[in-house]
């Protein structure tokens, strides 16, 4: 898969020189609703011998729209996550867009002419719900009439499982809900995050648990407080592992949020390696122990249960 990266106004020498299938959207997360919209680009593609593109942009729309910190917005899949499951889907290009002032403020029709017609487009993919302005005046019901013949609109229809919508918003709370396997299967892919292994109090050590301590970056979404069955990628290798995110609340003081990983079977020093977590079940809430070694009790329990995750899984 080719990434194209495009800021407005762009040079005709950047884009692709060929007609497209192109799918629209900011699919956060790439979940099972995007997925039925990339796969529908795709089959006509196939069909139409043409290369299917997807454009995405490099920030949510609603910091240029509603003025909001950029800081503040949580993503499910940071850029170079939703790369990668771009490419394991089979999309040729991906136009990487630089969502500025100067690009948000287009007037619809100027979209239109700029990043359809003018990025050669003869397919355009997009679900219910796709806006390129405001709402009421840009939405997938004007989109055939800016359109003019131009090109062909192929609208998705809303994708659900159990009776609700599937959608970013709605997976982000299951997350911060610990409730992982209905976050999972609405994802259709294990979730993962990325980040470094960066140096804690090393107490994991002292209790014969020793975690990585990892830093999560690209403002990622995070499961909720509790403790979890993993897998830890690093060094090019997948590791079963147990995770934590909370604050230590069994040794006294106040302490930062963090995320904790115990590999099972795994002793080497990693400081400052870039590393994923593939988060699958959720075990517990964060308890805080009346001692040292209640703690180490129920970390044993969890490495069993742990393990028996695995096992049941193979």
């Amino acid at each position: 898969m080719e990434l194209i990266k495009l800021s407005h106004p762009y040079n005709k020498e950047e884009i692709i020189q060929e007609d497209i299938v192109l799918a629209l959207g900011f699919f956060d997360g790439v979940h099972l609703g995007h997925q039925k919209v990339l796969e529908e680009a795709l089959e006509i593609g196939r069909n139409r011998h043409l290369p299917v593109a997807v454009m995405t942009f490099n920030q949510h729309p609603k910091i240029i729209y509603s003025n909001i910190q950029a800081a503040s917005v949580q993503y499910l899949s940071p850029i170079e996550r939703k790369l990668e499951l771009f490419e394991d889907l089979g999309l040729d290009y991906t136009y990487l867009i630089d969502y500025s002032v100067a690009f948000g403020t287009q007037k619809p029709k100027e979209f239109v002419d700029n990043y359809i017609v003018g990025l050669n487009a003869q397919v355009v993919v997009a679900g219910f719900d796709y806006t390129y302005g405001p709402r009421e005046e840009a939405n997938m019901q004007t989109l055939p009439e800016d359109a003019a013949g131009r090109f062909e609109v192929v609208e998705v229809s809303e994708y659900t499982l159990q009776n609700h919508k599937v959608g970013s918003s709605t997976i982000k709370d299951l997350l911060r809900q610990g409730q992982l396997e209905e976050a999972n299967r609405e994802l259709g892919y294990i979730y993962e995050t990325w980040g470094r292994v960066i140096h804690g109090e090393k107490r994991g050590r002292q209790i014969g648990y020793p975690t990585a301590n990892v830093q999560t970056y690209g403002q990622q979404v995070l499961p909720g407080i509790g403790v979890y069955v993993v897998e830890f990628y690093v060094q090019g290798q997948w590791y079963q592992g147990m995770a934590s995110i909370g604050y230590n609340i069994t040794f006294a003081g106040e302490r930062d949020l963090s995320c904790e990983v115990y590999i099972l079977d795994f002793d080497q020093i990693i400081y400052d390696q870039a590393v994923k977590v593939r988060w699958h079940k959720y075990l517990r809430g964060e308890v805080k122990f009346d001692d040292v070694q209640g703690l180490i009790d129920q970390l044993d329990q969890d490495l069993v249960d742990t393990r028996a995750f695995f096992a049941e899984k193979k």
